[in-house]
């Protein structure tokens, strides 16, 4: 989910829904809100007018559609919209009419045209951002062996006009695995490596965009997920079972020259009670971090602030002190936190509760607070 400034002093959310129905379910019509892109799946976004000063919702409609699984995504170029990524490769095989596993540009005003952007990869996408200098876009990839990518676009601001898909590899380390041996703070040398297909005839057994990169000597990551703008062209994502105790890892890049950075090990999570499975995250509007969790440990962990639940997510800052703090815990379900952002002027934090498929379960909350005064 993004925020943006609207109108007569509003703000706009864009809002993934990640919906992973069977495709057989569709094949029996169900009438979407729009033109789908693949009329069985029922994946996509709504985008929401705010009232910052009512604290309510006023309007509401369904921007994209027919898409599946749309996980996260991220801030085009200008903030002139949302980009929004599949967090699948279902196609055909699977009974869908079209292939998934693509990213979707949603604009700030009006309806995505739900073209897919197949230049910029075909794999299990987590999150997509749009630098806000270069327009280069970076991309996280879900799986246990996945990778940071990055597109250079041809036309910034039009991504339909294509551009060259890349994969991140640390300098001299062919075959870099980031999950384990790492250490905080150690700066590590970076490069990029070409994807020449970026859109593979996956069901022909065309090699995946993350066996092209690692080929090449690209860099390996346990599950890359959230991925967020930081200071100085930097961007912040994070590994959801990296580390020794596979609980999580905090990740920045940071770029030197066009084809060269620095990739560094911000914070590695020890155990469960301190950070357990981070997903989404923001950097908030004083540089601080807030991370989602997702427990994908499923280590039957409680919480007193949730009785009765196990598997319990919070919302986990890391402020200038670099030591993480318990913020917020969920106490409706053991569902997931994501897309946290801030409203434009740093007053709302907005966060949404997955849901566990039971009505009302799943929801967006907005919490005005006096975050000047705290770590935030």
């Amino acid at each position: 989910m993004a925020c943006f400034p609207g109108r007569d002093g509003l703000v706009r959310l864009i809002r993934n829904h990640e919906l992973r129905n069977p495709a057989a379910v569709m094949a029996l019509g169900v009438t979407h809100a729009g033109t789908p892109y693949d009329a069985r799946a029922m994946g996509g976004t709504i985008t929401v007018d705010f009232d910052p000063v009512g604290m309510r919702p006023v309007r509401e409609f369904a921007s994209l559609c027919g898409t599946y699984v749309n996980c996260s995504g991220g801030l085009a170029y200008r903030d002139a919209g949302w980009l929004s990524c599949e967090e699948t490769i279902a196609d055909a095989r699977h009974g869908f009419l079209a292939p998934h596993g693509y990213t979707f540009f949603v604009p700030l005003e009006g309806k995505s045209t739900g073209v897919p952007l197949r230049e910029m990869g075909r794999f299990v996408k987590e999150a997509a951002l749009a630098d806000p200098e270069s327009g280069v876009v970076y991309q996280t990839e879900d799986l246990y062996a996945s990778g940071l990518y990055r597109f250079l676009p041809r036309d910034a601001d039009d991504l339909t006009r294509g551009g060259r898909l890349q994969m991140l590899k640390v300098s001299g380390a062919p075959a870099f695995n980031a999950a384990t041996g790492q250490t905080v703070g150690k700066a590590l040398a970076c490069e990029w490596a070409e994807i020449a297909d970026p859109d593979p005839n996956l069901a022909a057994g065309r090699p995946t965009c993350f066996e092209q990169g690692r080929a090449q000597g690209g860099a390996q990551f346990r599950r890359l997920e959230g991925l967020y703008r930081g200071s100085r062209g930097a961007i912040y994502f994070v590994s959801t079972n990296g580390g020794e105790a596979s609980r999580g890892q905090l990740w920045e890049y940071r770029p030197t020259r066009r084809d060269q950075g620095v990739l560094t090990l911000v914070y590695q999570s020890p155990g469960s009670a301190v950070l357990d499975s981070p997903d989404n995250l923001c950097v908030t509007p004083r540089g601080a971090i807030l991370l989602c969790e997702d427990d994908a440990s499923r280590d039957a962990d409680s919480h007193p602030l949730a009785p009765g639940l196990v598997n319990v997510n919070r919302l986990i800052g890391i402020g200038a002190d670099g030591a993480p703090f318990e913020f917020a815990v969920n106490v409706a379900n053991a569902s997931e936190f994501a897309g946290a952002c801030f409203s434009p002027d740093g007053e709302i934090l907005f966060v949404n509760i997955y849901g566990d498929g039971t009505p009302l379960s799943g929801m967006t909350c907005a919490i005005r607070g006096p975050w000047r005064a705290g770590p935030f």
